[in-house]
């Protein structure tokens, strides 16, 4: 945006000018009250008998009430004009002065203005870092500064979210890249081999698809645009999620255990029933041979509670913050294990849009717990 031209009301000029116009009325006052007290005070004459002749120095007599109103109107004057004087000199002083101050006050607001307009995607690490009194544009600084932190976090997120998204879309595309050309290549390449191509193909689709599914879920979470507001109990979505992972289930030969108890809550089904889906998804996953999982659905207070708990490898308390993160995979980043890594980012939205809370707790001999909190369907 150009820099605007010419003469403009900006914040010294106004402080200035307002300065100038208190100073002019004081002073404008204080003349005001000077005219008075030399008006009420200057009456001799009073004390004197009527026709009484004053001799002045000059040889001239002249009668005192003449005399008083000769020297009450010189007095007058000589108050007015040296009075105009004195008012307009403290005002230009006081203008001059007060332009200098206001200079002085407002150069931390023009470093931030010269921050702000060479902000952008390289040089989100500057700062003003502020050193002077601890007053009102010291308190704008940091504030300035401390939104600037939050800026350089969410563009490091964003940058670090994008790269990971263009990781996991390429692997599968690579993946399907690869087996088609070697395929192709093999001139003598039979039916069984292009079955197995085919096989690879699909799969790797598969996953790319699971992973735009997973990133169109995100956004809308995020965005909360088009969310639904219906009736949702949330044990209905623990009961579909563990009918989709049945087989998984059986395979690893996990023992599930429920306890589904009403859990009313306001809100769109289908993010709502993912975010049951994802959990439990979650904890079939990264469980282990033989492993359990138990889930739980109540109610108390104001809110509807689910909690999803398995037993897997052990997670640092420390790092299960950083769970929630997208394409976080049990404290790894993009190994090449199962999922997109955007499960928990995905409840974690899910929640936050429907004005609830989630929380995890890594268990001592290995797995977590994780457990959401929505407003009841009462509250809402």
């Amino acid at each position: 945006m150009p820099a605007r031209r010419g003469l403009r009301p900006t914040l010294r000029l106004r402080l200035t000018l307002l300065n100038g116009v208190l100073l002019l009325g004081a002073g404008a006052l204080l003349m005001l009250v000077a005219w008075l007290v030399v008006s009420a005070a200057l009456h001799p004459a009073d004390e004197l008998a009527a026709g009484t002749v004053v001799r002045l120095a000059d040889g001239r007599q002249l009668d005192v009430r003449a005399w008083q109103e000769a020297l009450l109107a010189a007095a007058q004057t000589e108050l007015t004009a040296k009075g105009l004087v004195a008012v307009v000199a403290i005002s230009i002083v006081g203008v001059i002065g007060a332009y200098a101050v206001v200079g002085r006050a407002l150069r931390p607001l023009h470093h931030v203005t010269a921050t702000a307009r060479r902000l952008g995607g390289e040089t989100l690490d500057q700062r003003i870092r502020y050193t002077g009194a601890d007053d009102e544009v010291a308190e704008l600084a940091d504030t300035f500064d401390a939104m600037l932190d939050r800026l350089g976090a969410a563009f490091t997120a964003q940058h670090r979210f994008v790269a990971n998204a263009s990781h996991e879309l390429r692997t599968p595309l690579a993946v399907m890249r690869t087996e088609i050309d070697v395929t192709l290549s093999d001139p003598e390449a039979n039916v069984a081999e292009l079955r197995r191509m085919a096989t690879v193909v699909r799969d790797a689709s598969e996953r790319a698809n699971a992973l735009v599914d997973a990133l169109l879920m995100l956004a809308r979470s995020e965005g909360r645009t088009g969310l639904r507001r219906e009736p949702v109990d949330l044990g209905t979505g623990v009961v579909s999620a563990l009918s989709a992972m049945d087989h998984e289930v059986r395979r690893t030969k996990l023992s599930v255990s429920t306890e589904l108890r009403p859990a009313p809550v306001i809100g769109d089904p289908s993010l709502l029933d993912r975010l049951a889906g994802n959990l439990i998804e979650n904890a079939v996953r990264y469980n282990h041979l033989g492993g359990r999982i138990w889930v739980e659905s109540r109610h108390d207070g104001e809110y509807a509670r689910l909690m999803v708990g398995n037993t897997g490898f052990t997670v640092d308390q420390v790092d299960v913050s950083g769970l929630f993160e997208p394409f976080r995979r049990g404290g790894r980043e993009r190994t090449g294990a199962r999922g997109s890594g955007l499960g928990l980012s995905i409840v974690k939205a899910v929640c936050t849009a429907h004005g609830g809370t989630v929380g995890a707790v890594a268990l001592p001999g290995g797995g977590m717990e994780v457990t959401i909190a929505l407003p009841l369907a009462s509250e809402q």
